[in-house]
């Protein structure tokens, strides 16, 4: 073999483990910005439904305790009703907004997808 041959197969394989390298640093970079949006996404959510469920919880009874006596079964199944409405509401915007979140490691799949068709030409 000639010494041209062999630092060109060098060069290569070290272009190789270059190249995949720096897409393993850019997964581990994407890997910890999902971490942190899921972190920050729960912490924030629970917060939300915690607060909110004391409101309504608060509200309800305000409700239930301003109607008359007389009123007050009608005014229950009135508001558990709305309360049963607005958890489908929300349900149906959290399942659309979960469907037009993007792929996660975007990035990482076409840098690669990239590197695929270059290696292959």
């Amino acid at each position: 073999m000639s010494a041209g041959l062999i630092e060109s197969a060098q060069s290569f394989v070290a272009g190789l483990l270059d190249l995949g390298r720096t897409r393993f640093e850019l997964f581990t970079t994407e890997l910890r910005e999902e971490l942190a949006r899921l972190a920050t996404g729960l912490l924030g959510g629970l917060a939300v439904l915690v607060l909110a469920a004391l409101g309504l919880a608060f509200c309800g009874l305000a409700v239930l305790f301003y109607v008359s006596e007389a009123n007050r079964l009608a005014a229950a199944i009135g508001v558990a009703l709305f309360f049963f409405l607005a958890a489908g509401a929300t349900a149906w915007v959290l399942q659309r907004l979960a469907s037009d979140k993007p792929r996660a490691f975007d990035a990482t799949i076409s840098e690669l997808q990239r590197d695929l068709t270059a290696i292959r030409s």
